[in-house]
């Protein structure tokens, strides 16, 4: 039986629905995939050792991405078009994780995610850097496959 080890989290893709181009699916960085429970608690007359807490919702993190700024990208469009004209169209996202033969190891599908916030990096001649393009995102939910 071989060990078993967890993959790198270096190799991965950001699918955006509404962009097929290969470098709107290349990011530097992926973070806030993460959820938790919000808790309601209820104090029961004459128990005063503990309060009961229940589960009422669940709570998803903000998405943020990092990548090289893109000259050309339907993406951006898509940020622009919320800034600047408040068209915000939901899209649906898909970060896969792949292992060394670039198939999928694991699928995160974010659902109905909207621009929150766009970031470019500073713009400084005394430094030879990548501009970084950030972009945070709303979404309602994910699910893993």
């Amino acid at each position: 039986m071989a060990d078993y080890y967890p993959p790198w989290g270096f190799y991965y893709k950001v699918e955006f629905g509404i962009s097929k181009d290969v470098n709107d699916a290349r990011f530097q960085s992926v973070s806030g995939l993460s959820v938790e429970y919000d808790y309601e608690s209820f104090k029961e007359g004459g128990e005063n050792r503990f309060e009961h807490k229940l589960p009422v919702r669940t709570k998803y993190a903000d998405m943020v991405l990092k990548r090289g700024m893109l000259s050309d990208s339907s993406v951006i469009k898509w940020f622009l078009d919320a800034f600047r004209d408040r068209q915000f169209t939901p899209a649906d996202i898909n970060v896969v994780l792949m292992n060394e033969q670039g198939e999928p190891l694991r699928t995160w599908k974010i659902a109905h995610a909207i621009p929150k916030k766009w970031l470019v990096s500073d713009l400084n001649a005394n430094e030879s850097s990548v501009v970084i393009e950030t972009m945070e995102l709303t979404y309602r939910y994910f699910t893993v496959q």
